[in-house]
């Protein structure tokens, strides 16, 4: 063989190996792309996720159906036919979620709306008063009305109605006694309180108990909770900070975590409003789940539309 031709091989077998690695660099590529795309992809969370309440085992989507505007008027107005459209429409795009309470009157509502759907694939959450009610066992009869009511078994998730109190603990113990009861039973499967107070939150955050805490939430501090222990005490935003504060400890203390007036009890008419809560709670990521009640199927499209695009972008910040 001449020099001409081994120079020629040379170069053949050089640009080869050039072109080779391209290709297997073009290829590794490719693969670390596609495998990243997918890593976003599973690691991003929707409002329809199947998540778990604290560290109950009990699972529920993170998106609820709230049943209790205005105390349930707004729901009850609809009328039974229109408010059935609205909670199979919820469930048919994701939804298992639906809370309720004695106060709303819409047990009954709900056992028409729910028919013919799986019981385990729903979470049905509920609340039973926190004043008026004397002993343990009529607390624990109270709660086999709602099982009647509601057409089932058992209850996923039972609070103590708006607790304001610092000592609500002591306070209701006949009432926790009953619900103690209840579970023991098997009627219900984790309990806790709807807090209406910063000095409720902390105490359900020390209560033993207290497995559950549905706590009011919004970044413009419209309808939420404050210091002074009563329900309807003007709310602010300078608590805000507090609150999530709370929130964060009361997760890590494997205790369940759903915000409430995420719409400020459907006070925010602005859909800017709307997005800037949404947005803000989404970003809290020791919040399991978030109710909001609805009063047509588009306010549920936009509110899983919206919390769909908040958990994007706070995932892809993660």
């Amino acid at each position: 063989m001449n020099n001409k031709n081994c120079i020629n091989r040379r170069s053949f077998l050089k640009t080869s190996g050039t072109i080779t690695a391209g290709v297997a660099l073009l290829n590794f590529n490719s693969v670390s792309t596609a495998q990243t795309a997918e890593k976003i992809s599973q690691s991003i969370r929707t409002a329809t996720d199947q998540v778990e309440l604290g560290k109950t085992g009990i699972m529920l989507s993170r998106l609820g159906f709230g049943c209790g505007t205005n105390s349930g008027a707004i729901q009850r107005e609809m009328g039974q036919e229109h408010f059935n459209r609205m909670i199979r429409h919820a469930y048919e795009n994701g939804i298992t979620y639906f809370d309720s309470a004695e106060s709303y009157h819409t047990h009954t509502w709900l056992k028409e709306a729910l028919k013919g759907i799986p019981r385990e694939k729903l979470f049905i959450q509920t609340k039973i008063p926190g004043w008026g009610i004397k002993n343990a066992d009529e607390a624990f009869s109270r709660i086999e009305g709602y099982l009647k009511e509601l057409g089932t078994d058992y209850i996923d998730s039972l609070l103590i109605h708006c607790q304001t109190d610092a000592e609500w603990n002591q306070k209701a113990r006949p009432i926790m006694d009953g619900i103690s009861k209840a579970k023991e039973k098997k009627m219900i499967r984790t309990h806790g309180i709807s807090a209406h107070s910063i000095p409720a939150l902390r105490t359900g955050l020390a209560e033993k108990w207290c497995e559950t805490m549905l706590i009011r939430l919004n970044p413009q501090g419209h309808i939420t909770d404050s210091e002074t222990a009563a329900w309807n005490a003007p709310s602010s935003v300078d608590f805000i900070p507090t609150v999530v504060d709370l929130i964060k400890k009361i997760n890590h203390a494997g205790k369940g975590t759903i915000a409430m007036k995420l719409v400020g009890n459907g006070d925010f008419k602005k859909a800017s409003d709307r997005e800037k809560a949404m947005r803000f709670a989404m970003n809290i990521k020791e919040l399991n789940a978030a109710v909001i009640g609805f009063k047509n199927t588009e306010e549920v499209d936009e509110s899983i539309e919206r919390m769909n695009n908040a958990l994007k972008t706070s995932s892809l910040e993660m």
